[in-house]
């Protein structure tokens, strides 16, 4: 468990009361049932909108 806990320091989710915070292989299971990535894979900026589209992700790389 010492991971999870070095995990959540470095957890860009700004989402209020996420559940997965300190857990990301359940944090990732979650968004891919929801056809999502999680805040790890958007900027800062992103992340905040809430919008973690796999489109959103793909216009990113362009």
């Amino acid at each position: 468990m010492g991971w999870q806990n070095k995990q959540i320091e470095k957890c860009p989710c700004t989402y209020p009361g996420c559940p997965n915070k300190n857990n990301c292989p359940e944090c990732f299971r979650s968004h891919i049932q929801n056809q999502e990535l999680p805040a790890c894979f958007f900027p800062p900026e992103v992340e905040k909108t809430f919008d973690r589209s796999i489109k959103r992700f793909l216009s990113l790389k362009k």
